[in-house]
């Protein structure tokens, strides 16, 4: 998700008669602690959501279904949000490249970082959407809902991220704000809290909203009952773990709005970072909901790490059972069309 960059224009060691090219990151982001929790959610995030990838790819490819191409959509996003904001954002920039950056590549980042988040954010709530009309309007579903169909809405959603987050080159963040926000600087940070926080949770706390009260008065047999709560716990749990993962980063910056100069307050600049870093869980928790709640998807995530695993029978190739395969085959049960 996104995350402002410690570096700022107004941060640039240069003289006066120098154009500026290069800027310094802001010493309150400098540390070991911060290096070593980006590098370990890095190490440990990056491969769980490849593997969830290439495990949801394959069920895709399987079952024909649409909301697999929404949550293998989600990952992806999640797998450019953890390269391009931790890696890029934040490693390259305070352990490698240590505190000089070019100007330009500072601006271009944030740029791909509001664009990835926009992505995220939004494939999540097109999800939502479609466990809602899945539930709600069964046979509407069934016509409109179609892989083509929702590759076609998740390039457009993609396409739309990168255009949206263009705007986002003027993005000033706080680490060396000097003077009060600028009024192009307070529109483009309402606009980041509405629509990365503010709409997005409202759509979230409606959908459900509904869902529940569906599931409540509907009249289904216990078994379809059973798997249909499954799979609304899981989608509440998605969407309630990124309205309190972010809650801290959106109050931070509308604080930092209300107060206008904070250079000299090292006490927003710590929230602001542990705000950010708490934000940054958001990107790998999908995989444990999944694994909690779908035994197809763990047997499918299983199937995957044996065949790339160099013990397994065949020189990597899974054991041919074909109880497993049958069940892989299966639905996932968070995704049924008849349970939602």
């Amino acid at each position: 998700m996104m995350l402002l960059l410690p570096n700022s224009t107004a941060g640039a060691r240069v003289s006066d008669a120098e154009p500026l090219e290069w800027e310094e990151r802001s010493p309150c982001v400098e540390g070991i602690i911060p290096v070593i929790y980006y590098s370990v959610l890095l190490g440990l995030g990056l491969p769980v959501n490849i593997l969830t990838a290439v495990a949801l790819s394959r069920l895709a490819a399987r079952t024909k279904k649409s909301s697999y191409w929404y949550l293998l959509a989600l990952t992806a996003s999640d797998i450019l949000t953890q390269v391009i904001i931790i890696f890029m954002g934040f490693i390259l920039q305070m352990a490698i490249l240590a505190r000089e950056v070019p100007h330009t590549f500072i601006h271009t980042v944030n740029v791909l970082e509001f664009a990835a988040n926009h992505a995220s954010i939004w494939v999540t709530v097109l999800l939502t959407a479609d466990r809602y009309v899945a539930l709600c309007h069964p046979l509407r579903y069934r016509m409109l809902s179609y892989p083509e169909r929702t590759r076609k809405i998740i390039a457009a959603v993609f396409g739309t991220a990168l255009a949206t987050g263009i705007p986002f080159y003027w993005w000033l963040d706080i680490w060396h704000d000097s003077q009060p926000p600028t009024t192009v600087d307070k529109v483009l940070k309402w606009v980041h809290c509405f629509t990365m926080y503010f709409v997005p949770c409202s759509i979230f706390l409606a959908t459900n909203s509904v869902i529940v009260c569906k599931l409540k008065w509907g009249k289904r047999v216990d078994g379809h009952r059973r798997r249909v709560g499954k799979t609304i716990a899981m989608l509440m749990a998605v969407t309630a773990v990124f309205t309190v993962l972010w809650a801290p980063r959106t109050f931070v910056i509308l604080f930092h709005l209300y107060m206008g100069s904070t250079n000299n307050d090292r006490r927003l600049h710590v929230a602001l970072n542990l705000a950010n870093m708490i934000a940054m869980l958001n990107t790998t928790v999908n995989f444990f909901f999944y694994c909690f709640v779908s035994k197809t998807f763990r047997r499918t995530a299983g199937e995957v790490i044996r065949s790339c695993s160099p013990f397994c029978t065949g020189h990597g190739q899974p054991p041919a059972n074909g109880g497993f395969l049958h069940s892989a085959l299966k639905p996932l049960g968070l995704l049924e069309n008849v349970s939602l």
